[in-house]
């Protein structure tokens, strides 16, 4: 029996269930006659500012077929909106000399980290910023799509350096409280100052390759919970968690003065780390 499925061929030959081999195109239909009807159906999505994608490039980003367009052009939108009034990002400068952190991290680790590392961040998401928005105007879906992995990347990696440069002040200038919303929160979820740092430490020691250690804190709950991102992954796009402190863990971040022992790292940031900033992220977000 004949299946009633339509065949991929159907959206041009309405009326076929078998495969236009089996017709007599020079009774039935033409080559013209197809290539007006792929031209008329083309002219009429855009007609109508519909976007045409295929059902495999819909796959290819793992989201609903119905909803692509939505997402999409939300993720756009806040990429292109991102940009400050300039239009481009720059390195931000730091509150302290490139040697306010030693022994922690030296000079030459933070001149490295901070003017290399993310100043490419930057201008790599400022040249995918500038093709987003050629894309967008063209209305170039596949290239929209192709940009996601650099922008995310890209984005991420400043995002998370500039909140780690801010998270850094020199030994002694910024101590764990002794009372407050900080020491609060950090004894209500883990105990104490300590069992947070060793926890928080395991994990970020952990981290496969490369990527962050952070506290974030769970707006639903309330509570603070340590976390993990890889690459460059920002924590609250990933989480849900609002960043209040990270901890880098990509060698670069400490490989001149640790090489590969990422725990001696780990633990000497813990030396310089600006609590009251994590204390001013903590209640801003409640």
């Amino acid at each position: 029996p004949r299946s009633t499925r339509c065949a991929p061929w159907a959206s041009i030959f309405p009326n076929s269930h078998s495969h236009p081999s089996q017709h007599n195109f020079n009774s039935k239909i033409s080559l013209q006659r197809i290539a007006i009807t792929i031209k008329k159906r083309t002219q009429r999505h855009i007609m109508s500012a519909k976007l045409i994608i295929s059902p495999a490039l819909r796959a290819a980003v793992h989201v609903r077929s119905s909803k692509l367009t939505t997402q999409l052009s939300k993720s756009c939108a806040a990429y292109l909106s991102s940009a400050p009034s300039g239009g481009k990002h720059a390195l931000p400068d730091l509150p302290y000399d490139y040697a306010a952190l030693e022994p922690s991290i030296s000079a030459e680790t933070m001149e490295i980290h901070h003017s290399k590392h993310h100043n490419t961040y930057i201008t790599n998401l400022n040249v995918s910023l500038e093709k987003l928005d050629d894309a967008v105007s063209a209305g170039d879906v596949g290239a929209m799509i192709a940009l996601q992995g650099a922008l995310k990347f890209n984005g991420g990696g400043h995002l998370n350096h500039t909140l780690f440069w801010e998270n850094l002040a020199p030994k002694g200038s910024s101590e764990f409280p002794t009372s407050g919303p900080l020491k609060e929160a950090v004894d209500a979820r883990f105990g104490d100052f300590e069992s947070m740092k060793k926890e928080l430490s395991a994990m970020t020691v952990g981290v496969q390759g490369s990527g962050w250690g952070w506290l974030g804190l769970d707006a639903k709950t309330g509570r603070i919970e340590a976390a993990t991102c890889p690459n460059q992954d920002p924590l609250q796009a990933t989480t849900g968690l609002v960043p209040l402190l990270g901890i880098d863990v990509w060698e670069h971040a400490y490989y001149v003065d640790y090489r590969n022992v990422r725990p001696n790292y780990v633990n000497a940031v813990f030396d310089v780390i600006n609590w009251s900033k994590v204390e001013e992220r903590l209640t801003a977000a409640k």
